[in-house]
C-alpha cells in the first residue's frame, strides 16, 4: 500500500469501530419495539443495510468489470474481485437474518418467496463468480471472463429490488423507499437504520481496501515467482 494512501485511510478501521458501537447501541437501546413484530423486527437494522451494501457492493462490480474491459487496467479488475467477495459477505448476511425474522413472524424458515428466491439466485450468481476466478488459472482471461459475469450477474439486481412490486409476494414491501415511507419511520428508528448503514458501508470500504491490498501482494508474489521460473 502507498504511504500516503496508508495516511489518508489509517483512521478508518477506528471510525468503522465507533461507528459500529454506536449503531449496536442505537438498535438495541434507542429504538423503540415494534408494537407488531416485538424484539425480531430489530433484524431490520442488520437486514436491511446489509441488502443495501450487497447491491452497492455488486454495483462496483458491475462499474470495475466494464472499466477493466475497457482498459485492461489490471487494477479495476482486482477492485471487482474485492467488491465481489465483500458483496457476498453482506449477501450471505442478508440471507441469514431473514429467515431468523420470518420464523417467528411467518412461522416458517424459507419459503419460495420471490424476493427470497431472487436473493438466493444473485448470491449463487456471485458465488460462481468467486468459483470461477478461483479455478481459472491464465490471469488475463480469468479477468475477462469474470468481467463478464460480473456485468452479466449485475441484471439481477433490479430484479431482486422489484421482485415485491412485480410480483405478489410474503416479503414486505419497501418501507424506506416507497413514497413517505421516511415520514413514516419514528426518529428513534432513523437513528438505528442510518447509524448501522453507515457503519455497515464504513465495514465495506474496509473490507474492500484490506482484500484488494492482499490481492495486489498476491499479484507481486507470482510475477516474482514467474520472473524467477524464467530466469
Amino acid at each position: 500500500m502507498r504511504r500516503n494512501e496508508r495516511g489518508a485511510f489509517g483512521w478508518l478501521p477506528v471510525l468503522t469501530l465507533c461507528v459500529l458501537a454506536f449503531a449496536i447501541f442505537a438498535d438495541l437501546f434507542i429504538a423503540g419495539t415494534d408494537r407488531l413484530q416485538g424484539p425480531p423486527q430489530r433484524i431490520f437494522y442488520i437486514h436491511v443495510p446489509s441488502a443495501w451494501v450487497a447491491y452497492f457492493a455488486f454495483f462496483l462490480v458491475f462499474i470495475f468489470s466494464i472499466r477493466y474491459l475497457a482498459k485492461r487496467n489490471p487494477d479495476d479488475d482486482i477492485r471487482a474481485h474485492a467488491s465481489a467477495e465483500a458483496g457476498v459477505v453482506f449477501c450471505t448476511l442478508v440471507l441469514i437474518t431473514g429467515p431468523i425474522w420470518a420464523r417467528p413472524v411467518w412461522g416458517v424458515w424459507w419459503t419460495w418467496d420471490a424476493r427470497l428466491t431472487t436473493t438466493l439466485i444473485l448470491w449463487m450468481i456471485y458465488v460462481g463468480y468467486l468459483m470461477l476466478r478461483a479455478y481459472m488459472t491464465e490471469p488475463e482471461q480469468r479477468a475477462r471472463f469474470a468481467a463478464v459475469m460480473g456485468i452479466v450477474g449485475f441484471l439481477n439486481v433490479p430484479v431482486v429490488h422489484m421482485s415485491v412490486e412485480w410480483w405478489r409476494t410474503l416479503h414486505p414491501k419497501p418501507v424506506v423507499m416507497r413514497s413517505g415511507g421516511l415520514r413514516d419511520l419514528p426518529d428513534s428508528m432513523h437513528v438505528a437504520l442510518w447509524s448501522s448503514l453507515l457503519a455497515f458501508t464504513l465495514l465495506f470500504v474496509c473490507f474492500v481496501r484490506k482484500r484488494a491490498q492482499i490481492e495486489r501482494l498476491n499479484v507481486r508474489v507470482e510475477e516474482a515467482r514467474a520472473a524467477r521460473e524464467d530466469g
